[in-house]
């Protein structure tokens, strides 16, 4: 690898300034980018980590009912801690990965990071704290599905999906939303019709503007 591509790496993922510069140059590893909407199926057999160098990837679940639950999202300074359990494990991927946006990959053989992982420090660390983090992403998702009303949850997600934007403006569907809050997407659209009959919001086709987000923060808080 070029001598710029390994200190970008080491840039968004500070554990792998350990490896010496002779065991990069052996590596095999590569950057590659992914075109949106491609996917990695349940079941599926790594024989590569790939990490997130730039880009957007939705990891989810569909139930026997066919009904999608969004586990997390991974962007850029990622790894998906499922795919980490399935290679560290030599078993199927217990998840389905969607590339959201055009994704920026770097991609090294499962085999040798195994190795990197026994042999240096800082990568071990790393995916125990990685471990813990998405276990305890998926224990709040659960608490939420399970003890919070939709509407607080659905304001939730419109407000975290409005941060970053200057006109509250959000370019984004019922069906979307619904898959994120892993429901029926007629419920959101219930839902929303609430909202914006409250004021809170305005609707038009794919698009959601937030008239008071500060309405939406209550309702997040009391709930």
């Amino acid at each position: 690898m070029k001598k710029e591509q390994i200190e970008m790496i080491n840039n968004k993922f500070p554990f792998f300034r350990e490896i010496p510069i002779h065991e990069w140059k052996d590596s095999s590893g590569f950057i590659t980018t992914l075109p949106v909407r491609q996917m990695i199926e349940e079941g599926y057999i790594f024989k590569h980590v790939s990490f997130v160098l730039n880009g957007c990837i939705r990891v989810y679940k569909i139930s026997p009912s066919g009904k999608e639950l969004t586990l997390y999202r991974l962007r850029s300074g990622d790894t998906c801690v499922v795919m980490l359990a399935s290679i560290l494990g030599e078993t199927g991927y217990e998840a389905i990965a969607e590339i959201e946006n055009e994704t920026e990959l770097f991609v090294l053989p499962a085999q040798l990071f195994r190795e990197w992982s026994h042999r240096y420090r800082e990568i071990n660390t790393y995916i125990h704290r990685l471990f813990i983090k998405r276990i305890t992403t998926v224990a709040n998702l659960i608490e939420d599905i399970t003890f919070k009303p939709l509407n607080s949850r659905l304001a939730d997600l419109l407000l975290q999906k409005s941060n970053g934007t200057s006109d509250n403006l959000l370019y984004i569907t019922h069906q979307s939303l619904s898959i994120d809050l892993g429901t029926a997407r007629e419920v959101v659209s219930r839902t929303l019709k609430d909202f914006e009959r409250n004021g809170w919001i305005k609707q038009e086709r794919g698009k959601i503007f937030i008239n008071q987000k500060e309405k939406l923060q209550e309702l997040v808080e009391v709930m």
